[in-house]
């Protein structure tokens, strides 16, 4: 199957036209059949003379129902131009172009009708000077004039759209819902890529739903792939759960986001407007990066299922249609002084406009491969750059396919190589200051996510290795192997309770054996004369954790049952290793204190 829409000004025959072709009725309300005016959205179908099955959402070409067009044209592939010979261009035809060319629809077929009423050679006229690339069709809805040449030239439209992909993850934008009786409640929605069957398990507002049963023009299916016209019974789902706007998604393959970055077509933006995206219709508030570039930060009253690379619209009163370009589903926080400007930078290239992309440098990516600017959107490899360390599932959903991608990480998680160099160096600075240091712990310093991707870090850094959850550097001779047990036989019961400086030479642990086992991480070395065991800084943090917060250097040292000569040292070290922070000269608070709570 085919899905098209339509479009065109109010009363230019869109619905005659719609049903001349499919023998349907597309006004499905009794209100629209007396007034002869298409109010929202109707739905026909036929055969074309290939064999071919296309299905029509006929859309509203009133002004006051363009939010009900837009949610019919959003997630169709073409469009079928409505424009009356006798009426010509009129302030709708114009609005519904301005949305087809905002949402990135290139492929369509331009239809004048009331061929019996007037000559349309001035409106083809007047229509090929606003799409000059459609091919056009001359027809009578009302005698039928021209509509085999019609229909010919759909089946040549249909035959040129490329085929959609039926493994992609399914997003079915919801434009209708009701209920029938003895089945419970059934949506449509215009199937644009992927499979769906009945028994499909998918998410709802995020909540996974089951798919009882499929049709299709009218026919029940066991599965149906894009594109298609498809109505789907849910088990279970009470009729005001559903909504126009809303989605029906394969499980863990989307990321509905409620803050995105995106490239606007028209600029200034204003404050405030309605975006527009599939069937749905969100408020928008809109903040502009630069103005050197159309790049902005949209906020939406509620979250949608959005990718890298998706076409939408913003409409505001008084102002033309804008089309927006989703650059990123989840851009960063700008908390920082910078950041903003920092991250227009990082937009500048995909999002200046083409007369002004010379000044902007595209990123080179890895293997060497400069983006390809006519694209303007970001890839795997972009995406990455920006995040630094980001789940390869993640970067799917998110639109960036990472297949081909050699990056450097552990099982899902993928490591931009310039983030991978920077950890590297800082992991070889952490072991040497602290040698032995946990996993975990260098985890935390380092602010990675998964314990994998240290121990992966470690691999890459000889000889550097991981020994009993530590990470250890050379070796270490027998004899300092036998002073640091004896000093953990001492730091036995008091663990905080370091040697006096006198005392470290009779165990063994003078200063070329401190030296040795801190590099091998076998000593926890704070100061000239202050040797604790490894793991004694993360343990203590924990155990700071329990304080009220802030705390003196007095309470910690009560709390560790040491002295001010180990204390200071001690703070200060977990100051470096970011697990404290100082509020002035006397207080610290455990940073991330949940963290090392039990």
């Amino acid at each position: 199957m085919y899905v098209i829409a339509t479009a065109g000004h109010v009363d230019h025959g869109k619905s005659t036209l719609v049903r001349a072709l499919t023998g349907i009725e597309p006004d499905r309300w009794a209100e629209e059949r007396r007034r002869g005016m298409t109010i929202d959205l109707g739905f026909a179908w036929t055969t074309l003379p290939s064999g071919r099955c296309l299905a029509f959402v006929d859309v509203p070409g009133h002004e006051r129902f363009v939010t009900n067009m837009l949610a019919g044209l959003g997630p169709v592939p073409a469009v079928m131009f409505v424009l009356a010979a006798d009426q010509g261009w009129q302030a709708q035809s114009q609005e519904h172009w301005e949305a087809i060319e905002a949402l990135g629809v290139e492929r369509g077929l331009l239809v004048v009708t009331r061929c019996d009423l007037m000559d349309p050679a001035l409106a083809v006229e007047e229509a090929r000077e606003r799409i000059p690339s459609w091919p056009v069709v001359t027809v009578s809805g009302a005698t039928g004039e021209g509509l085999a040449d019609l229909r010919r030239g759909l089946d040549l439209l249909v035959s040129s759209l490329p085929p959609p992909d039926p493994r992609a993850p399914v997003r079915l934008w919801i434009d209708r819902a009701f209920t029938i009786t003895g089945a419970g409640t059934v949506v449509t929605g215009t199937l644009a890529a992927g499979t769906l069957r009945a028994g499909d398990t998918l998410v709802l507002d995020g909540e996974r739903v089951r798919v009882k049963a499929v049709q299709v023009t009218g026919e029940p299916v066991d599965e149906v792939t894009a594109t298609a016209r498809v109505a789907v019974n849910l088990r279970g789902v009470e009729r005001d759960r559903v909504l126009r706007g809303t989605t029906l998604l394969t499980p863990d393959a989307w990321i509905e986001t409620g803050v995105v970055d995106a490239r606007l077509d028209g600029w200034p933006p204003p404050r405030e407007a309605v975006l527009h995206m599939g069937s749905a219709s969100v408020p928008v508030r809109i903040r502009p990066f630069s103005d050197r570039t159309r790049a902005a930060r949209l906020t939406l009253a509620r979250a949608l299922p959005l990718r890298v690379g998706d076409r939408a619209l913003l409409r505001c009163s008084g102002r033309p249609i804008t089309s927006v370009l989703v650059l990123d589903v989840r851009p960063p926080e700008l908390r920082r002084r910078g950041a903003a400007a920092e991250r227009a930078a990082q937009l500048a290239p995909f999002a200046v406009p083409a007369a002004q992309l010379a000044p902007f440098a595209v990123p080179e990516h890895h293997g060497g491969q400069a983006r390809e600017p006519a694209s303007r959107v970001p890839d795997a490899a972009t995406v990455l750059s920006w995040r630094g360390v980001v789940r390869r599932s993640e970067l799917a959903a998110m639109g960036c396919d990472p297949a081909g991608l050699d990056v450097p990480g552990a099982g899902d998680w993928m490591v931009d190589p310039a983030s991978w160099a920077s950890l590297a160096e800082r992991l070889r600075a952490v072991v040497a200051e602290q040698p032995g240091i946990p996993v975990d712990a260098a985890r935390t310093v380092l602010g990675l996510p998964a314990r994998d991707l240290v121990e992966a870090l470690v691999e890459s850094c000889p000889p550097l290795h991981v020994s009993d959850g530590r990470i250890d550097g050379e070796g270490v001779p027998a004899d300092v192997v036998g002073a640091v047990e004896r000093l953990r036989a001492e730091l036995a019961g008091a663990p905080y309770l370091a040697p006096e400086a006198a005392r470290l030479p009779e165990l063994g642990l003078g200063r070329r054996a401190v030296a040795l086992a801190a590099r091998a991480g076998m000593v926890l070395r704070l100061a000239d004369g202050v040797v604790l065991l490894p793991g004694a800084d993360t343990e203590a943090a924990r155990l700071l954790a329990k304080l009220p917060q802030p705390f003196t250097a007095s309470d910690a040292r009560a709390a560790l049952q040491t002295n001010r000569r180990v204390v200071i040292p001690l703070l200060e070290h977990l100051d470096r290793l970011h697990l404290t922070r100082r509020i002035d000269d006397r207080l610290r608070v455990v940073v991330d204190r949940e963290r090392h709570d039990d």
